[in-house]
């Protein structure tokens, strides 16, 4: 049964991937880097979102203007939890909110045809005491995924979701210690690590498959209560 609030990730056991969209300037100039570079802001937050079916809907599928292209980030498993332990629920306290380096919200994952599912997603904010060190210390690659994210678009709208699934990465219950998971709203149990207590192969660095926005708010009974820019 998937917990109602739980990380799920395509990781290794070094780093995680997160999801981005954006416009060729900005996609073009990361690539080319390895990182991202001018013109790329580092003066907002930056969203970084594991799910991709859940940027898949936002980004419409990588036609919304804007969010054209679809970037899949690799960073270090250590600067997400450095993300995770600095953050602040957007649905907290304003206060908390307002001094905090990351903001979190968790908004209704979302299957391939976009319909909102039963449990939720992670939206994690970088603001600008951390978005340097994202850019330069975290990241380890960056592959445009979206020749596959539009293939998988097509299949979808020929009712192939079967074939479409196929094409995107597994993605697995991340596995967070108690003490970064319940600040996020999540418990131990719906944290991954009765996981990692179990355990399971990890997948070594190198030898992974080849393959911003605004974002909504929910409230805490899990209503879409407003928007936020990326």
């Amino acid at each position: 049964m998937t917990a109602s609030r739980e990380i799920r990730a395509d990781f290794d056991d070094a780093t995680i991937v997160i999801y981005q969209a954006y416009g060729d300037r900005i996609a073009d100039a990361a690539l080319a880097a390895g990182t991202f570079v001018a013109p790329f802001s580092f003066g907002r937050m930056t969203w970084l979102k594991p799910s991709l079916t859940w940027l898949m809907h936002r980004s419409d599928r990588a036609r919304r203007p804007g969010q054209e292209r679809v970037l899949a980030v690799r960073i270090t498993r250590a600067g997400w939890e450095t993300a995770l332990g600095a953050a602040a629920l957007t649905t907290g306290d304003p206060r908390e909110l307002a001094r905090a380096d990351v903001h979190v919200q968790w908004d209704p994952e979302r299957t391939l045809r976009g319909a909102p599912a039963n449990h939720y997603s992670i939206q994690v904010g970088v603001g600008r005491g951390l978005i340097r060190a994202f850019a330069e210390d975290w990241v380890r690659d960056i592959t445009d995924l979206t020749p596959r994210v539009r293939k998988a678009a097509g299949l979808i709208l020929r009712g192939d979701t079967a074939a479409a699934r196929r094409l995107l990465p597994a993605e697995r219950v991340y596995p967070l210690a108690p003490a970064l998971a319940k600040p996020l709203g999540m418990d131990a149990d719906e944290s991954g690590i009765r996981h990692l207590r179990r355990g399971f192969p990890a997948r070594k660095e190198g030898n992974r498959p080849s393959l911003c926005c605004r974002d909504s708010v929910t409230n805490a009974d899990g209503r879409l209560t407003g928007a936020r820019s990326t």
